[in-house]
């Protein structure tokens, strides 16, 4: 597999701890006419600060972002050790439909309430993901073409999913997506 999606360091250590199984993408720059679209079904989480903010995210998840940076970052290359496979999304249509996943995730209102209203087409969309381990994390260099404001990216080279594990067992995992399926106004 070479596709990759790219997140927020901070998020990408909360899904492959179990955290959350929810990523929220209003899109980026350069997602063209058609906005944020869900290219692909399974997808290496793709670690990054670009955009990253520590005031982004909950108190206690925030405090982990300074080890982050050595977890994840080296001198022109990133550790991917995390892949996903998307089991439901939805187009949360406004603010007060976003507000029903507080819990689920480890944003901040304010970063949600901001991604909800920026441009003229309100709203953001949600995946949830069942989040795997690699059996050993890959040190790929990081490349310009990975740059920029986009979600989805193409790796260089294909990683192997061979030998990978669930972050979350299945009744732990089975439980929160179906706290994300049956949300009002989620049907």
């Amino acid at each position: 597999m070479k596709d990759a999606f790219k997140e927020w360091a901070i998020i990408v250590d909360a899904l492959g701890r179990g955290d959350q199984i929810l990523i929220l993408r209003k899109g980026g720059i350069h997602e063209g006419r058609g906005g944020f679209q869900v290219d692909c079904p399974r997808f290496f989480l793709f670690p990054t600060r670009f955009h990253q903010q520590q005031e982004g995210v909950l108190p206690e998840v925030g405090q982990r972002m300074k080890s982050l940076s050595s977890d994840y970052f080296l001198e022109n290359e990133v550790r991917i050790e995390f892949w996903a496979e998307v089991q439901e999304w939805k187009q949360l249509e406004s603010w007060e439909d976003a507000q029903q996943l507080e819990g689920q995730h480890v944003w901040t209102e304010e970063v949600i309430r901001e991604r909800c209203d920026w441009s003229k087409k309100k709203g953001i969309y949600c995946l949830a993901v069942r989040v795997y381990r690699l059996p050993e994390a890959k040190i790929i260099p990081l490349l310009d073409s990975y740059g920029g404001c986009k979600s989805w990216i193409q790796l260089e080279s294909e990683i192997t999913l061979d030998g990978s594990e669930p972050v979350l067992d299945d009744a732990t995992f089975n439980s929160k997506l179906k706290q994300f399926v049956t949300e009002p106004n989620f049907s």
